[in-house]
């Protein structure tokens, strides 16, 4: 694996580098277009791979930048995606990752989400998921985000089959995040807090 990536974020001008990365009939796991954090279980489960393209397409195009590509030599080998907690309403509502009754809870329109990850086989157990995770925090930094959650996955008994594209646990951790609730025994809800945003 090279020493360093590019790492961009996902703007309309990069579709085609997605579309490469994903696979343009397969759409990265199972068809998902990266829409299954974005949408209700039911409106998923109403469209087919190619109405995910398409409305990802159009989200891409609205913008602002739902992800962040990770390139070496040009061609795109890694994706992450992340943005408001809010924007992503599966995420946001699902047992495992909805927000804590905290009282102390960070203002939510101020919370970022990483919410899935793909690496290009060939690229994969190489470090490249904290290279992204990582970019992923300087993103959200960037954007004023007071915190970032993810729901990752524990790595303690082998992984199904597409298991891993929540993020791995331990790489969170390497990265300083904290587990903030447990609703289910290998999905620790995650978070950093970004005491620099202002």
């Amino acid at each position: 694996m090279p020493e360093t990536f590019d790492i961009h974020p996902m703007t309309a001008d990069r579709w085609a580098d997605l579309e490469e990365l994903f696979g343009p009939q397969r759409g990265a796991n199972s068809g998902c277009w990266c829409m299954w954090p974005r949408l209700s279980g039911a409106d998923y489960k109403a469209m087919d791979r190619a109405d995910r393209k398409d409305v990802f397409r159009a989200m891409v195009e609205a913008g602002p930048p739902p992800g962040l590509f990770a390139y070496s030599d040009g061609k795109a080998v890694g994706w992450c995606a992340v943005g408001p907690r809010l924007a992503s309403p599966r995420f946001n509502g699902a047992k495992s990752s909805r927000p804590t009754d905290d009282a102390a809870e960070p203002d939510p329109a101020r919370v970022y989400a990483i919410t899935c990850f793909f690496i290009r086989t060939g690229f994969r157990r190489q470090g490249l998921m904290k290279r992204l995770a990582g970019a992923a925090v300087a993103f959200a930094r960037e954007n004023d985000a007071l915190a970032v959650d993810a729901c990752a996955i524990e790595t303690e008994k082998p992984l199904m089959w597409g298991e891993g594209f929540v993020g791995v646990a331990s790489v969170f951790e390497e990265l300083g995040f904290s587990e903030v609730a447990r609703r289910s025994p290998r999905r620790p809800l995650m978070r950093l807090g970004l005491s620099s945003a202002s």
